[in-house]
């Protein structure tokens, strides 16, 4: 029976939680052994898959430096439950006592942000803004509005955080953790025979990253770098929507282990914004259809 899954504190759209399972399906499939193999995961994003891969030894990295900070520093201590409940207490305060409907105070933390970087205020913003956006502009600014609920952190909503909080944390401090801001080819590089590469790279055609946008170039480095590496992996994308193909799947990826699933996310609060897309894992090993 799969251990519940641990849901990161940090958030953004496209969040692998509702496949994670699927995920980890593939995992076990590629035959490797979680105490000596090692987790390589060059986009790690919010972290949902990784934390939950269950591997003694991971090496993650990530181009966006905010996510990679704020979990290196639940890793050396800084960030702790307790910690987070007192900013949470007191952002949720401000925002009461806030005009706009606590959107002026949002503001400030935007603001705030966008100059120092802090760790505190890249949660407050990750769980605060518009529709679970996670969005920079060119020039590396939080640019997401805010979601217009001044009680955003009432006190059944901050637990749910500092829970999070703390279950990233043990999972971080019971196994070893490599935290980088590279590129996805160094961190790919960094594998070897017998580990486990996972990759979700921004889906081109689709949107645009939590901090970078992706092109067919970008694409076919990609390409190149998991045909060359000794270790074997799983490239997590999209396959089809009910107007178009990813073409990149059959320029680069349909030599190797497809599988696909039926997906429905959110594009916005209301049922109507549901949307379908058929998403795939790519696999460079043998799997059970």
């Amino acid at each position: 029976m799969k251990n519940k899954i641990i849901v990161p504190p940090i958030k953004s759209q496209g969040i692998k939680t509702k496949l994670v399972t699927w995920i980890q399906d593939m995992v076990d499939q590629a035959d490797v052994d979680r105490s000596t193999s090692r987790w390589i995961e060059p986009f790690f994003g919010t972290g949902v898959v990784g934390f939950n891969a269950g591997f003694k030894t991971n090496i993650v990295g990530d181009t966006n430096p905010h996510i990679i900070n704020f979990y290196d520093q639940i890793l050396n201590g800084c960030i702790t439950s307790s910690s987070t409940r007192m900013f949470l207490e007191e952002q949720n305060l401000l925002l009461s006592s806030s005009e706009e409907d606590g959107y002026v105070h949002y503001r400030k933390v935007r603001s705030r942000f966008n100059e120092t970087y802090d760790p505190y205020d890249f949660l407050f913003l990750s769980r605060a803004g518009f529709n679970g956006m996670m969005r920079f502009n060119g020039k590396g600014k939080w640019n997401i509005p805010f979601c217009k609920k001044p009680n955003r952190f009432a006190a059944a909503y901050v637990t749910k955080i500092c829970n999070q909080v703390s279950r990233v944390s043990d999972v971080i401090k019971s196994s070893e953790w490599e935290f980088t801001t590279q590129s996805f080819i160094k961190t790919i590089q960094e594998a070897r025979e017998g580990d486990i590469i996972y990759c979700d790279p921004p889906y081109y055609g689709r949107y645009v990253d939590y901090y970078n946008g992706w092109t067919e170039s970008d694409e076919k480095d990609l390409f190149e770098a998991l045909s060359n590496s000794p270790a074997k992996f799983i490239l997590s994308t999209w396959h089809h929507n009910d107007y178009r193909h990813n073409e990149m799947i059959d320029k680069f990826w349909n030599r190797f282990n497809v599988v696909t699933k039926d997906h429905f996310y959110h594009s916005g609060g209301k049922l109507e914004n549901r949307r379908s897309v058929v998403e795939a894992l790519v696999c460079n090993f043998n799997i059970n259809i």
